[in-house]
C-alpha cells in the first residue's frame, strides 16, 4: 500500500520515521514563496524596484527550500 504524505512508518530498529516533508516545513516554505510573490507584485505596482527585487529573492528562497526538502525526501530509504 502506498504511503501518504506525512505518514509515519516503522524503520530499522523499530524507530518511527517521517515519510515525507513535515507539514510545518511545507507550510513555512509555501508561505515564504507567497510572501515573496506579494512583495514582488507590490514593488512592481508602485514602481519600487528594490521591493520587487527583495520579493523575487524571497520567492526564490522559498522555492529552493521546497525543492531541497523534496530531494531529501527522495533520498530517504
Amino acid at each position: 500500500m502506498p504511503m501518504q504524505i506525512g505518514q509515519k512508518r516503522r524503520g530499522e530498529a523499530g524507530f518511527v520515521k517521517e515519510e515525507r516533508m513535515s507539514a510545518g516545513k511545507k507550510i513555512k516554505h509555501t508561505a515564504e514563496s507567497a510572501k515573496g510573490k506579494a512583495k514582488q507584485a507590490t514593488g512592481k505596482a508602485v514602481g519600487n524596484e528594490s521591493l520587487a527585487a527583495k520579493g523575487k529573492a524571497e520567492q526564490v528562497k522559498g522555492d529552493l527550500s521546497q525543492a531541497g526538502q523534496k530531494v531529501k525526501d527522495a533520498l530517504k530509504p
